[in-house]
């Protein structure tokens, strides 16, 4: 097997395995940005790919291969209500914002198992019959290596989890809305003094990342698992963050993060037809992601400079 085979089996499954984490990377950037700390990253992935699964199984029938595409905007609008109890707790009542996301990771567990074996007497749901599947870019698809490596048999949610990174990074940090978005974050009393409503910004920067969070959870849903079960999110939310926080809370540096531990998590997919890699014993390859998250963690995250005002809860007229 030739080099140039070796990365046609690892790049499109890395590509295929980082777009549920650029979504939700893109979320917690959202988030983060206004001043609101989100670990609930977790939960809100889990309860989209829970809302996604459930609305496919109840419209596939009706809409076909439609069905997956509008089960991940109604996971979208669910996710971004789910994500209110965040918000309420964290901005309003001013409660630990990291208690109140470790919270939202557990209720989102418990409830989405509750409601399956409510819903289907069992611990899972049944599997979709209407997936996302892989496809190859006509035209694209035909150039000489880049035509394999990057636009053959490759999910259309991963190219537009790469373009929502740059659309992202336009909105904060070239429009007026991504501007005050920022200044909550940093300096959210000066923010007050000019107008901008602080409270208001930062319920917003919680809900669209339970948005792009329940985005994240149901492609992961739709694409790579097709059924839901407790352990069908175990740890993407986790890496999503790991990944926004590597990627220096931007939007691009997160993408790149995320892509990072895509290529990590494909590994354990791929493995098997790579030399050398098949004859690594399949547990290391399926931690292999956490390891190398720790690491880079461990090795840039003091480099890194997070929003000034993240974390604190904000009282108007108080330092």
């Amino acid at each position: 097997m030739s080099f140039l085979d070796v990365l046609i089996i690892i790049i499109p499954a890395a590509l295929y395995s980082a777009a549920p984490l650029i979504f939700t990377a893109l979320g917690g950037v959202f988030s983060e940005k206004s001043g609101v700390v989100n670990i609930g990253l977790e939960g809100l992935m889990m309860f989209g790919a829970f809302t996604g699964i459930v609305s496919t199984l109840l419209l596939q029938d009706s809409l076909g291969a439609w069905a997956p595409w509008v089960s991940i905007l109604i996971a979208a609008g669910v996710c971004a209500i789910f994500s209110l109890i965040h918000a309420v707790a964290s901005i309003t009542l001013k409660a630990d914002q990291v208690v109140s996301g470790v919270a939202l990771n557990f209720l989102a567990g418990g409830l989405s198992i509750f409601l399956i074996k409510k819903i289907f007497g069992k611990g899972q749901t049944d599997f979709i019959q209407s997936r996302i599947d892989k496809t190859s870019i006509p035209v694209l698809s035909d150039i000489p290596v880049i035509g394999k490596l990057f636009f053959s048999n490759v999910p259309v949610t991963s190219y537009l989890a790469i373009l929502l990174a740059f659309v992202v990074w336009y909105i904060i940090y070239k429009t007026p809305f991504g501007l005050r978005l920022r200044s909550v974050g940093e300096h959210p009393m000066a923010a007050d003094t000019m107008g901008i409503k602080v409270i208001r910004m930062r319920y917003v920067g919680v809900m669209l990342s339970g948005v792009l969070a329940g985005i994240g959870g149901a492609v992961y849903a739709t694409s790579i698992a097709t059924n839901f079960s407790a352990g069908t999110i175990s740890g993407q939310g986790f890496l999503a963050l790991a990944a926004m926080i590597f990627g220096k809370w931007h939007p691009i540096g997160a993408m790149g993060a995320a892509l990072f531990f895509g290529l990590a998590q494909s590994l354990s997919i791929t493995g098997a037809q790579i030399p050398v890699i098949q004859d690594i014993p399949t547990v290391i390859l399926t931690i292999a992601p956490y390891v190398l998250t720790i690491l880079a963690l461990a090795g840039f995250v003091g480099r890194a400079e997070a929003p000034k005002a993240l974390g604190t809860p904000y009282e108007k007229g108080k330092r």
